[in-house]
C-alpha cells in the first residue's frame, strides 16, 4: 500500500500534465485524436483526453523575418549579379501549415530564390538598381499565389544588397566619374554663357544709357546756345535802337562824324604799329571823302525816315487825291 501510492500520484500527474494545457498568446497548437487531425488550440486554458490526444505542432502567428540566402542571378544582358534579400511571413491557417507542406519554411526559401532569378533575368543590369520596389512586389506577388496552400501569408520581400562582379562594378564607377564630369562641364558652359549673355546685357544698356545722355546733353547745349543766340540778337537790336535815337538828338550827327574820324586814326594807327612799312593814304582829302560819304549815308537815312511820317500823314489829310 505504501508503495503503491506514489504511483498514483505519479500517474495522476502526469495525467493532469497531459490533459490540462495553457498556449501562449500569439500561438496556435495543433492537436490530433488517434494520429488524425482534431482541432487547433486557442490561447488560453485547454483541456485534452491523455493518451488518445497529442499536440502534433506548434505554430507561432506572428511576423517571421526569414533571411534568404544570397544567389548569383543573371540579368538579361548576361551580367552576373549576387542578390541578398529578406522575407517576412505569417502563418495564418495552422492545420494548413501542419499538413500542406513538410517544411514551408523551406518551401518558401527556395520559391523565393527561383522567382527572384525569373524577375532579374528578365531586365538589365541598370535597371535591376532603378526597380527594387518592382522586384520586391513581383517576389511578394508570386510567393503570396503559391503560399496559400501552405497557410502562410507573404507579407513583404526586401532586397538587402545587389552586388555586380568586381569589373562591372569598376566599369560602373567609370560611367559615374565620366556623367558627373560631362554634367559639370555643362554647368560650367550654361555658366560662361550666362556671364556672356549678362556682360552683353549690361553693355547694351550701358551704351544705352550714354547715348541717351549725350543726345539729352546736345539737345540741353543747342537750347543754350539758342537761348544765347537770342539774347545776343535782342541786346544787339536795342543796341541799334538806342544808337538810332541818340543819332536823331542834336549834336548825334557831329557825335558820328566825330567818332568815324576817330575810328579812321586809330585804323591808320594800327596799320602803322604792325607794318614796318608806314601806309598813308595818297592825300589826306581821301580820309575826309571817306568820312563825308558815311555821313552823307546817315542823312539820306534820317531823312527817309522823317519822310515817311511826313507821307503818312499828308496821305490820311481830307480832300489829297492822286489820280493815273
Amino acid at each position: 500500500m505504501d508503495v503503491l501510492a506514489p504511483v498514483i500520484l505519479i500517474v495522476t500527474i502526469l495525467f493532469i500534465g497531459r490533459a490540462i494545457k495553457v498556449v501562449p498568446q500569439q500561438s496556435a497548437w495543433v492537436v490530433e485524436r488517434l494520429g488524425k487531425y482534431h482541432g487547433t488550440l486557442s490561447p488560453g486554458l485547454n483541456f485534452l483526453i491523455p493518451f488518445i490526444d497529442r499536440l502534433a505542432y506548434r505554430h507561432s502567428l506572428k511576423e517571421i523575418p526569414l533571411d534568404v540566402p544570397s544567389q548569383v542571378c543573371i540579368t538579361r544582358d548576361n551580367t552576373q549579379l549576387k542578390v541578398d534579400g529578406i522575407l517576412y511571413f505569417q502563418v495564418t491557417d495552422p492545420m494548413r501549415a501542419s499538413y500542406g507542406s513538410s517544411d514551408y519554411v523551406m518551401a518558401i526559401t527556395q520559391l523565393a530564390q527561383t522567382t527572384l532569378r525569373s524577375v532579374i533575368g528578365k531586365m538589365e543590369l541598370d535597371r535591376t538598381f532603378e526597380e527594387r520596389e518592382m522586384i520586391n512586389a513581383a517576389v511578394v506577388s508570386a510567393l503570396d499565389e503559391a503560399a496559400l496552400t501552405w497557410g502562410v501569408k507573404v507579407l513583404r520581400y526586401e532586397i538587402k544588397d545587389l552586388t555586380p562582379p568586381a569589373e562591372i562594378l569598376h566599369a560602373m564607377q567609370q560611367q559615374i566619374t565620366a556623367e558627373r564630369e560631362k554634367r559639370a562641364l555643362i554647368a560650367a558652359s550654361e555658366g560662361r554663357k550666362q556671364e556672356q549673355i549678362n556682360i552683353a546685357t549690361g553693355e547694351r544698356e550701358s551704351f544705352i544709357a550714354r547715348s541717351e545722355g549725350e543726345k539729352q546733353a546736345q539737345i540741353n547745349q543747342a537750347q543754350g546756345e539758342a537761348a544765347a543766340i537770342a539774347a545776343v540778337a535782342d541786346a544787339t537790336a536795342e543796341a541799334i535802337r538806342k544808337i538810332a535815337a541818340a543819332i536823331e538828338q542834336p549834336g548825334g550827327v557831329q557825335a558820328v562824324q566825330l567818332k568815324v574820324a576817330e575810328k579812321a586814326v586809330d585804323a591808320y594807327a594800327q596799320l602803322a604799329q604792325k607794318n614796318n612799312t608806314m601806309i598813308v593814304p595818297g592825300h589826306m582829302g581821301e580820309v575826309a571823302g571817306l568820312i563825308g560819304t558815311a555821313m552823307t549815308l546817315m542823312r539820306a537815312g534820317s531823312a527817309g525816315s522823317a519822310a515817311a511820317p511826313q507821307s503818312s500823314s499828308a496821305a490820311s489829310r481830307p480832300g489829297n487825291s492822286t489820280s493815273v
